[in-house]
């Protein structure tokens, strides 16, 4: 990004904070509203822009709906309300109803008292980091509202959830039946709730719903991808042959195998990908990030794919699978991106890719995920006094460069500063997991004396 072109607010997924401390406040928020609005009017000529709003289950969502819609109507934008709505659903919905953009009201995983607001393009994709830069400029401008004969109008989408879950449906290969298969499928008390149990239902399986009660304050507590110890128990105590976990805004997915085992995002992305290779349906190159662990990329590898490492985030794994024609990437934490069935990351079209591969092949989730060993991998935080490049400092090359000798090829160093706070976040992989535990502390502590002796510091 050119420092022409540096944003202030938007970070890698939107604006996302605490609710009620700058900027998650109604009135920053209307007025991003309306500064969003005024951007993608210009390119509207004399037709009115359309802006699809929708949210997940948070308490907040109500407040921040009804300030984005008071910016949005004031710039002179019509608004469609989805309601509460997953934010794949909510991407696919802006490119079938051609509207100039989609609005997200979730801070995803996090909890209740936590939102956020990102965006997605009229094709559904992430907004460009230009066009961000062009709503922050917008930010900095007095609020003008239109006459009042230029006001949007505001519509509530009746069908919303009804036209995703048909869409959902059709992304698995003609006569898919999950007739014979039991699910639990965890909702996370979030956005997916009354969307992803009748998506598997409707195509014949056996569902056991949980995480399908939200109050506005349980999203995310102790359920869903980022705490699937409920789903594990949950497919034992009931004998399920699957358990899918969404989280909050149902992007995010995990899965358990009927054993109770946990299959996550690099499990999943090599399932997908193996399946496709087998259809004779792969569109080239896998893509994972830093954070993927390198039994995936060996797994891969032995297959005879290649495999790519874009930047951490989603976003970044989109951006390099467009730029190259590709079509399948995953993260770890469970974002998994088929770019041929959508334009983004979507938790239930991805476990209904896994669930295709357990019906066409008859093989169960623990015999699809056995090709792929994950590789111990530890992560340790260090935090820091101000921002500064450790991997510059002579003492942590020298560390790093001691513990890739022990590892003599068969393990991983990352050093990969916070996106939101001072933290270093230190990696270590390998095949023993007692030495990656001693060789990531002690890659920690070399870190710690560094920053603590500026005079040892590396030009």
């Amino acid at each position: 990004m050119s420092k022409a072109t540096v944003r202030k607010y938007f970070g890698t997924d939107g604006i996302r904070g605490r609710v009620g401390e700058y900027p998650i406040t109604p009135d920053f928020v209307m007025k991003l509203g309306w500064a969003a609005g005024r951007v993608l009017a210009r390119g509207c000529g004399k037709a009115k822009p359309k802006v699809l709003i929708g949210k997940d289950t948070r308490v907040s969502g109500y407040m921040f709906e009804s300030a984005l819609e008071a910016g949005l109507s004031a710039a002179g934008v019509d608004i469609h309300l989805l309601g509460p709505m997953p934010t794949p659903g909510i991407a696919y919905l802006t490119r079938t109803f051609h509207a100039q953009a989609g609005i997200v009201i979730s801070a995803s995983h996090n909890a209740f008292d936590d939102n956020g607001i990102k965006f997605f393009s009229g094709a559904g994709t992430k907004l460009l980091d230009s066009v961000e830069y062009e709503i922050e400029q917008e930010l900095e401008k007095p609020f003008e509202c239109v006459t009042s004969r230029e006001l949007g109008k505001a519509h509530r989408v009746v069908d919303a959830a009804g036209r995703y879950i048909e869409f959902c449906k059709s992304t698995v290969a003609s006569g898919i039946d999950l007739s014979g298969l039991k699910l639990v499928v965890d909702c996370a008390h979030g956005a997916t709730y009354h969307i992803a149990p009748d998506v598997f239902e409707e195509l014949g399986a056996e569902v056991i719903a949980i995480g399908n009660q939200p109050d506005g304050f349980n999203i995310n507590e102790r359920v869903g991808a980022t705490s699937p110890e409920q789903l594990q128990a949950a497919v034992r105590e009931h004998g399920a042959h699957v358990g899918i976990a969404l989280d909050g805004d149902g992007d995010r997915l995990i899965m358990v195998d009927q054993s109770g085992r946990v299959a996550d995002g690099d499990e999943l992305t090599y399932v997908i990908a193996c399946h496709r290779q087998w259809l004779g349906k792969l569109g080239g190159t896998i893509v994972g990030t830093q954070m993927s662990n390198l039994g995936l990329e060996l797994a891969l590898r032995q297959q005879g794919f290649d495999f790519r490492r874009a930047a951490v985030g989603d976003r970044y794994i989109l951006e390099m699978l467009t730029a190259n024609g590709w079509t399948v990437g995953g993260e770890s934490s469970g974002h998994i991106i088929c770019l041929d069935l959508t334009s983004t990351g979507d938790g239930i079209i991805s476990a209904l890719q896994v669930l295709e591969a357990m019906v066409q092949t008859g093989r169960p989730l623990q015999d699809l995920v056995a090709g792929m060993t994950k590789f111990p991998q530890k992560l340790v935080n260090v935090k820091l006094r101000e921002r500064v490049d450790v991997t510059s400092l002579a003492p942590v090359q020298a560390a790093v460069a001691d513990v890739e000798g022990r590892l003599d090829g068969q393990g991983r160093v990352l050093l990969r500063p916070s996106g939101t706070e001072p933290l270093i976040r230190v990696m270590v992989e390998g095949r023993d997991a007692q030495q990656v535990d001693e060789l990531a502390h002690f890659i920690a502590d070399a870190v710690q004396r560094a920053i603590a002796a500026p005079a040892d510091r590396a030009a």
